[in-house]
């Protein structure tokens, strides 16, 4: 079920911040009121394509803190996980130097909320656990206002890398219309017009971004 226009799934779970502090009960709920929330998962820890994605949020991250927007990670691995991959360089297949918090869905639970967990489940007749697939998150992103409210998803299967820029773009348009409350049109960027429903019912392009 999309989440986009509903309430993002509240959770409290492990998380690894500041590159290498492990806490407990992390919740993006501590978000709501103060800032918008990138909220991405990625599969899994010490693969391949994953760590290009950590590396290029971290790489904008600054870009993304200079708009209120909070990042966070998350994938089905353990706490221990995430630590022992920030202990290593990028070289080496890293993720050393990622300072924004990465969260432990462990239990899968957070990544069956927001639609991401691959595979499904269930006992047989000799009630062993019977998984279809490998039980983790697809590539999934979720922008979140400061209502706690869903305003963009983006779900990638595994191969399929996703573009740091067009998140920062949709950041921008979600911004530019709560400012202004124009509506951003196909291939918007930030200093772009805006559109808004005139009185007779057509759409008209609006002056430039104050």
């Amino acid at each position: 079920m999309a989440l986009v226009g509903r309430k993002a799934p509240s959770f409290k779970a492990s998380a690894v911040i500041n590159g290498g502090t492990i806490v407990q009960d992390f919740s993006l709920d501590q978000y709501i009121g103060k800032k918008h929330v990138v909220f991405f998962f990625y599969p899994k820890d010490f693969t391949f394509v994953c760590p290009t994605e950590l590396h290029a949020f971290q790489e904008k991250l600054a870009e993304f803190e200079s708009r209120g927007v909070a990042v966070v990670a998350c994938s089905t691995d353990t706490e221990e996980s995430h630590w022992g991959w920030l202990q290593m360089s990028k070289n080496s297949g890293g993720i050393q130097g990622i300072t924004y918090p990465i969260v432990a869905d462990t239990n899968k639970t957070i990544s069956d909320a927001y639609g991401v967990l691959n595979g499904e489940y269930q006992y047989d007749e000799d009630m062993r656990l019977v998984a279809s697939e490998s039980m983790i998150a697809f590539r999934g992103l979720f922008l979140i206002d400061k209502s706690g409210i869903v305003q963009h998803m983006l779900i990638n299967n595994f191969p399929l890398g996703r573009s740091v820029d067009e998140v920062i773009r949709m950041v921008d348009a979600l911004q530019f219309f709560e400012k202004n409350g124009e509506v951003c049109p196909a291939n918007w960027t930030k200093g772009s017009k805006g559109m808004k429903e005139s009185h007779d019912g057509v759409a008209a392009y609006m002056s430039e971004m104050a």
